[in-house]
């Protein structure tokens, strides 16, 4: 039986398939949001942590095969089938079948496209921080259709639909849970007192 990759072997897989940063400040994000959520339902937080990190692990490489090369690249590495299908179900509806069921899929489908629309949003606040952030950010960009255009509205109310929560809740959550590692994503910035 596969077992469980540890944390730096995940990175170092993450390193060797994604060369560009942003990618990789991306998949740190979705960690950190996966083990946020993790701690706060008595989950496995290294688990959840590690799933987070390689779920993009094929997409820069293998654009047209997201959620399928990867496959391949975890078998090869001997990765437990759990962990293999948790982070193929993030693509589900999109670029995979493998539909979220467990709360660790669910919370992955929900958060994944929601750090894209987080990170852009505090990018464009006069802080460039994600420490001084609320939703109320978040949620003004969020009918703006051109503003991060790639941050998929749908997936993110599905997601938050699948997991039972508030819109609002989970934007707090997702920022809470980037706030630990807001320098290595880039979004430490200059933090203000006072939210404007």
């Amino acid at each position: 039986m596969s077992r469980m990759p540890t944390r730096e072997e995940a990175w170092n897989l993450l390193k060797e398939y994604t060369p560009s940063d942003a990618l990789r400040r991306h998949g740190l994000a979705v960690e950190a949001v996966m083990r946020h959520f993790a701690k706060k339902h008595g989950e496995d937080v290294e688990l959840w942590g590690i799933i987070g990190l390689v779920h993009d692990l094929d997409y820069e490489r293998f654009p047209d095969e997201h959620c399928v090369k990867v496959v391949e690249i975890l078998k090869g590495h001997d990765w437990p089938e759990e962990c293999i299908r948790a982070v193929v179900s993030h693509g589900w509806g999109l670029c995979s079948d493998v539909e979220p069921v467990s709360r660790l899929e669910k919370t992955l489908y929900a958060i994944d496209e929601l750090t894209g629309l987080v990170t852009a949003s505090a990018l464009v606040r006069p802080s460039r921080s994600i420490l001084d952030m609320t939703p109320k950010s978040v949620m003004k960009k969020w009918k703006d259709k051109s503003f991060a255009a790639g941050a998929n509205r749908q997936v993110i109310e599905k997601g938050a639909a699948m997991l039972g929560v508030e819109l609002n809740a989970l934007v707090l959550d997702t920022i809470e849970g980037m706030k630990p590692v807001a320098e290595a994503i880039g979004l430490k910035g200059t933090p203000a007192a006072v939210e404007s």
